[in-house]
């Protein structure tokens, strides 16, 4: 576990490349989620919820605009939104209460992640910079 740290410590503190350092790339089809930093896959497979029918999860590339450790929704009734990455708009990264529905298509638009998992992919991107994260929505 401390060889996992101090090789995850080596890659944040490497100078930036060209691209973006931090890659979240979420596959609506599948309801996964994988992160991966400067070509290594740190986090792979986490089940997220995508848009529900007759809502709408973005597609493209996004780049992360604000993170708030806890937000509440002025949309759906003030809502509880951990750990929120917004990337476009209302649209954002968070955590959920509702993991029991992780792995298929329950959300207004927003991916949700198991609460934890939120919390690790807001470090990183806190870490890094938000200048230095890309989010991936494939369809």
């Amino acid at each position: 576990m401390r060889a996992a740290a101090v090789a995850l410590a080596l890659l944040i503190a490497a100078p930036a490349a060209g691209a973006a350092d931090l890659s979240v790339r979420v596959d609506v089809s599948d309801q996964r989620m994988d992160v991966v930093l400067r070509g290594v896959t740190l986090y792979e497979d986490w089940p997220v919820s995508t848009a529900r029918s007759g809502k709408v999860t973005p597609i493209g590339t996004f780049r992360p605009q604000r993170l708030e450790r806890f937000h509440r929704s002025s949309l759906y009734d003030n809502a509880p939104m951990p750990w929120s990455i917004f990337f476009s708009g209302n649209y954002a990264i968070h955590g959920t209460t509702a993991v029991d529905r992780l792995g298929s298509p329950a959300s207004a638009g927003c991916i949700r992640l198991d609460p934890q998992n939120a919390e690790r992919l807001y470090a990183l991107v806190e870490t890094l910079g938000m200048d230095r994260a890309e989010i991936v929505i494939e369809p």
